[in-house]
């Protein structure tokens, strides 16, 4: 018994020692950092994760990328744009800050200032901040880019590409020139000062042409800094594969797929082009890089009933709703010579990058508000086998929607399809009660979601209370600001 002990001991002992080694290492070396976010992209278009070919869309770039890192078949986000952008910059569940809803022109969400972001993390080690593409964090001036961290800001989105479908919907409701214009979406950049100006409408016709700006912007951007002695940390937020498709002349009619499988064909193409540049710049081995998607697919856009958009692969769920497949997509994580190439299906969800990058430069987060994410820095190093996270929160309308826990996926209100030709999932389904008792699903066994087994697996209810009670004593010690609802409002 004692040798056993004595073993098991020295065991631990030498994971503990490896694991504050390769911290130390890591930490010395300060390596650059692009984190890649797709818009709208589900588990299935990829063909790593079972797409490529076979649906029309072929990715040799996002295939190589996750051959050659760390490929997460079980990554988690938030069910929409910007509560997964909130999660990913702060790390913490969207609700936390008040950005649980997809922000809409007209209301009042916004990221606040007293907000602690990625960004501000590594801009705090000396890091030069950049971002490219889509933000839809709120457009008063304490939410914008350079106002949470970031140095420079190019061919930026603020809000969302839907906005490029208003005008034409607004001429034919009959709204005047000059209420047309004032709802415009626009493109920006920062200046030398750091702010923001216009710099063109963005609209259906530059919708064709925008990812390739973004690429270019990126690729610049690491051109220019990799001659520069301080690292840099750089957030490429992808137009694609958002509604109403845009694809470039070049990349026009390439895919089976129609006009989505060509958009998609782009994207991978524009990942390519920042990848090259950090091959062409030598820094390689020294940047770690980050792909990842917001939210699961568009299969149904309303707009153009032709538009059949990503796909979910073997899970049902659509951006807006907490399924499976709206909250799981694809998650890579590359660093050569240093996270060791595998698939994995271990639990990581978007909250985890913060902690986890906090962790990769030696320096603590704010111990004044709950922090949702967890340091997966072990995990992505091949130091333990399993991640830090087994369980997951998901919200609609600031509630408690779904809880993930290990391979089982449980609903205090079940998510319903809503009827019409054909009838959706998403921003179109609905909620309803139960009858006291949680539904609850097998996603090992049933990824569709198709059998509630609730009266033969009711033993999955402690875990899951266990759970929401942790959740429910946090906000207590932290509480939550006043979130925002578009059909609930206060009397």
């Amino acid at each position: 018994m004692m040798r056993m002990l004595l073993k098991t001991g020295l065991i631990a002992l030498g994971v503990v020692c490896v694991s504050v080694w390769a911290h130390a290492t890591i930490a010395a070396e300060r390596p650059n950092v692009v984190l890649m976010l797709a818009d709208n992209l589900g588990f299935g278009d990829i063909g790593a994760y079972g797409g490529g070919e076979i649906l029309g869309t072929p990715s040799p770039n996002l295939d190589s990328l996750a051959a050659d890192g760390l490929m997460l078949t079980q990554f988690f986000v938030e069910p929409g744009c910007t509560p997964s952008r909130a999660g990913l910059m702060t790390g913490r569940y969207s609700v936390r800050s008040g950005l649980n809803s997809i922000i809409v022109a007209g209301t009042p969400q916004t990221l606040k200032d007293e907000e602690f972001t990625i960004a501000e993390l590594f801009k705090k080690q000396g890091y030069a901040t950049g971002m490219m593409g889509k933000w839809h964090l709120g457009q008063e001036a304490q939410s914008l880019p350079t106002n949470q961290g970031f140095d420079s800001y190019d061919v930026g989105i603020l809000e969302t590409t839907d906005g490029t479908l208003y005008p034409e919907s607004m001429r034919r409701s009959g709204m005047s020139e000059a209420a047309i214009q004032k709802s415009q979406p626009y493109i920006w950049a920062s200046n030398e000062a750091g702010e923001l100006e216009r710099v063109r409408p963005y609209d259906l016709a530059y919708r064709d042409r925008i990812e390739g700006d973004i690429a270019r912007a990126a690729s610049q951007f690491i051109e220019a800094k990799a001659q520069e002695e301080a690292p840099f940390f750089l957030y490429v937020g992808w137009s694609s594969v958002h509604y109403p498709t845009g694809v470039s002349d070049a990349f026009r009619g390439r895919s089976a797929a129609g006009r989505y499988g060509d958009m998609f064909i782009e994207h991978d193409h524009s990942v390519g082009v920042v990848l090259d540049a950090i091959d062409a710049a030598g820094i390689s081995d020294n940047t770690i890089v980050v792909y990842i998607s917001d939210n699961g697919p568009v299969a149904h856009e309303g707009n153009n009933h032709d538009f059949l958009g990503s796909s979910a692969g073997p899970f049902r769920g659509e951006v807006g709703d907490v399924l499976e497949g709206s909250l799981r997509v694809p998650g890579m994580v590359r660093w050569p010579g240093k996270i060791p190439a595998r698939k994995s299906n271990e639990m990581v969800s978007i909250h985890d990058f913060l902690p986890t990058f906090a962790a990769l430069v030696n320096d603590s987060l704010p111990a004044d508000r709950a922090i949702d994410g967890r340091n997966q820095l072990p995990f992505f190093m091949g130091v333990s086998e399993k991640s830090a996270r087994e369980d997951y929160l998901a919200f609609i309308d600031g509630e408690i929607a779904a809880v993930r826990w290990r391979h089982w996926r449980l609903y205090p209100k079940q998510i319903i399809a809503s009827s019409g030709n054909p009838s959706a999932h998403g921003v179109y389904a609905t909620r309803a009660e139960g009858t006291g008792y949680p539904a609850i699903f097998n996603i090992a066994r049933d990824p569709r979601e198709e059998m509630n087994v609730v009266g033969t697996e009711a033993w999955v209810i402690g875990a899951y209370m266990k759970i929401v009670g942790e959740y429910q004593a946090s906000i207590k010690a932290y509480p939550n600001p006043q979130g925002f609802s578009l059909t609930t409002f206060p009397r």
